[in-house]
């Protein structure tokens, strides 16, 4: 049961191959695809085929997914306006290699979200419904690595900035998200499922401020900004104007309550609670 993991060269595809591994699949039943394979040499040296696969180049995409039955098609990492053209290369793709099941990471609520996010994940969504391919969603909610990355800014300022409100996040780790596509890709039962994936614990942004106060032992508040000046604080932090923008709406989702979830999804496909945001803070704080 070949199983193709596209984007391993990223954070999500790399723990997805890696839990395949764990779990017992034959590293010579796993093959690993990026844009750049220098950066997975190591898993070929495990016994992992490894290709190159663009999903911007239409031209060899099948020939990366030749000899699998099972396809992660984990979002691209692109502007968002370029994402569903990236995805629809690779369902195209994948549907003339053959493929038999498509395991896409989407987004929670993808069917109703209000974001730009939200919007490129349903389209998505929906071409793989009319492709006919058989597929199961995995609408992965907000990573807890979000945040981490922006801690020694947070803790500078004393500050978390959003535009969420109180609007609840039901946010995981990447690795529990990861081991969730890989209990999918390996065992059996899960064709059309829709699979609403986030942590047991939600949190809001006010919450999210308390936890790093209560982890760091120094005092952290969250400002609640308009959306728009959440777009241009962001922009004047360094980041291009079209992703701050993208993720400020973001934010305007989680105020309406679009990267919530109580599906207890992701619990039960992993077989244990997901890794909670103090975890992950104490986690980050020690390193």
């Amino acid at each position: 049961m070949p199983i193709v993991v596209t984007g391993a060269t990223g954070h999500l595809g790399r723990l997805t191959v890696e839990a395949l591994l764990r779990r017992g699949t034959p590293a010579t039943d796993i093959i690993a695809t990026g844009r750049d394979i220098a950066r997975i040499k190591d898993l070929a040296d495990r016994g992992v085929t490894v290709r190159r696969a663009d999903f911007a180049e239409g031209d060899g995409l099948a020939e990366a997914f030749a000899g699998a039955d099972r396809l992660l098609l984990i979002s691209a990492s692109v502007p968002v306006g370029e994402r569903f053209a990236n995805h629809r290369r690779v369902i195209d793709a994948a549907a003339s290699a053959g493929v038999s099941l498509v395991v896409y990471t989407s987004t929670t609520h993808a069917d109703t979200a209000t974001t730009v996010i939200g919007a490129t994940h349903g389209e998505t969504e929906r071409y793989l419904r009319d492709r006919g391919i058989p597929n199961v969603l995995l609408r992965n909610g907000w990573y807890l690595e979000n945040y981490l990355g922006l801690l020694p800014q947070i803790l500078d300022n004393g500050t978390v900035v959003g535009a969420a409100g109180e609007g609840r996040i039901s946010a995981a780790s990447r690795a529990d998200y990861a081991e969730a596509a890989a209990v999918v890709l390996s065992t059996e039962g899960h064709t059309g499922a829709v699979y609403e994936l986030g942590g047991d614990e939600s949190f809001t942004l006010t919450e999210l401020a308390a936890a790093i106060s209560a982890a760091a032992g120094r005092k952290v508040s969250y400002a609640d900004l308009p959306v728009n000046d959440l777009a241009r604080a962001l922009a004047a932090a360094g980041l291009p104007g079209d992703l701050a923008e993208v993720l400020a709406d973001a934010d305007r989702g989680m105020s309406r309550g679009e990267m919530y979830t109580d599906s207890g999804h992701l619990r039960r496909l992993i077989g244990r609670p997901p890794v909670t945001l103090a975890q992950t803070l104490a986690a980050a704080l020690e390193g």
